[in-house]
């Protein structure tokens, strides 16, 4: 997915001695909370030459730093350590003095400088360093527009998660989801696009016509989403390169709950006539619609497995709301959810791992996971009401979207993104500018 015009070039000069690639953190989310890695993150050393709009280049590496700090902290994995405790300040990318680094506990270093060329261009590299072994464990360089140092940092981010973790960042991303305000009987629902940390949010939509259950292409710059335009709900492309939007067919009854295929070929969504709904596929090169169930329940929600060879969604067809697995070709239907309550909205891991769901019962609403087989059923996180589970495109964060209660003047009744670890225990409220719901993530940026 090409987001920005920016050049990234690893040199080989900047990892000459990386160690090994083996990760430094291991997490195992079945046993909870993870003890988060020290890391100390320098400012990237740079000159006091002043950008237009982004400030001197010295600023902009503070900034990166920043950033990067920031993302690190929210993945709940690090140990960002405090700039006042550090002894002294790393040199750029010369070799630190790592005794000085271990005294305040640190188990890794960024160090890194930022330097504007004569194109224009700002030039970042930056090194991590085993501050415990006293070694380079990577090293990069990037070249792009001052204007988009926020996306180097997050790139940054990405390159320090992945060599400690062993797994894809999540960082250089964004989320599509409905903005929300207005009086709880005429909301006005907007569609809005964020970085995953709430910074470059822009609204997608004028708020007209209602806007639910948007979704990421994972190959393309589209966005899949229900549309009530004219008072008649149906899905919708929506290209973010040109602002344009294309309704996906005319079809008898309404259209509902859209979600890509791995590929990025095909939508599927469940279409309801004469008060049933069952799921279809459409193939978008053609247009061509085929129909995955038929049952008198109601089919909705699906989602595939990474690899497209799977199905899952939610039924009422056997008596109350649960969880079904199904073939692609809607072959080999299995209910896979055994738990007391309803099930709704499941959409499968990145990872193909699991499958998370949500979960009403007892007066309250749930966010968990379970394997796609129904077995390891744990829940996340519970609240008055919270739905709409998206994955990180790792597979180890969730986004989902929380309403509050409405007290009795009338107040409250906020509804707010959060997200979720898989361990349970790092919850984080998403920030928007006015309420929001029905977040999806997209994949990683190129």
């Amino acid at each position: 997915m090409k987001i920005l015009n920016i050049a990234l070039l690893a040199m080989m000069a900047l990892i000459m001695g990386t160690l090994p690639s083996s990760a430094i953190i291991v997490v195992d989310v079945n046993q909870g909370h993870v003890n988060p890695l020290p890391i100390a993150l320098t400012d990237l050393v740079g000159s006091d030459q002043e950008i237009t709009s982004s400030g001197s280049v010295r600023e902009i590496g503070q900034k990166i730093t920043q950033v990067v700090t920031a993302d690190l902290a929210r993945s709940g994995l690090f140990n960002t350590l405090d700039q006042k405790a550090f002894i002294n300040s790393a040199n750029g990318n010369t070799n630190p003095q790592f005794a000085n680094w271990r005294a305040i506990g640190a188990q890794a270093l960024l160090t890194g400088t930022a330097v504007l060329d004569e194109d224009g261009r700002v030039r970042v590299e930056f090194r991590l360093w085993d501050v415990l072994a006293g070694t380079q464990m990577t090293g990069l360089r990037f070249f792009t527009s001052p204007k988009n140092w926020r996306r180097i940092a997050h790139l940054i981010a990405d390159t320090i998660y992945k060599r400690l973790t062993g797994e894809d960042g999540y960082f250089d991303t964004r989320i599509v989801y409905v903005s929300e305000s207005g009086p709880y009987l005429d909301r006005i629902r907007r569609l809005a696009i964020m970085d995953q940390d709430g910074f470059n949010h822009k609204f997608l939509t004028d708020g007209s016509y209602m806007i639910l259950n948007p979704r990421f292409s994972p190959t393309a710059q589209e966005i899949t989403y229900l549309s009530f335009y004219n008072d008649t709900p149906r899905v919708y492309l929506f290209n973010i390169d040109t602002g344009k939007s294309e309704m996906l067919g005319e079809f008898e009854g309404m259209t509902f709950a859209p979600r890509f295929s791995p590929d990025g070929k095909q939508v599927i969504m469940s279409k309801a006539e004469r008060g049933n709904s069952d799921i279809f596929a459409m193939e978008l090169s053609t247009r061509r619609i085929t129909r995955l169930t038929e049952h008198s329940g109601i089919d909705t929600s699906p989602s595939y497995s990474p690899f497209g060879r799977y199905i899952t969604f939610n039924s009422d067809r056997g008596g109350s709301q649960q969880i079904y697995v199904m073939d692609s070709d809607g072959g080999d239907i299995k209910r896979i959810s055994r738990g007391n309550g309803l099930y709704a909205t499941p959409v499968w891991s990145p990872r193909g791992d699991l499958i998370a769901f949500t979960k009403q019962t007892g007066g309250k609403f749930y966010i968990g996971v379970m394997r796609p087989d129904g077995t390891g059923e744990r829940i996340l996180t519970e609240s008055f009401f919270e739905e709409g589970p998206t994955w990180s495109p790792n597979g180890r964060v969730l986004m989902y979207y929380r309403k509050y209660p409405y007290d009795n003047r009338g107040g409250g009744g906020d509804t707010q993104l959060w997200s979720i670890d898989l361990t349970g225990y790092n919850e984080r409220q998403v920030i928007t500018p006015l309420d929001g719901s029905d977040p999806a993530w997209s994949p990683l940026m190129d």
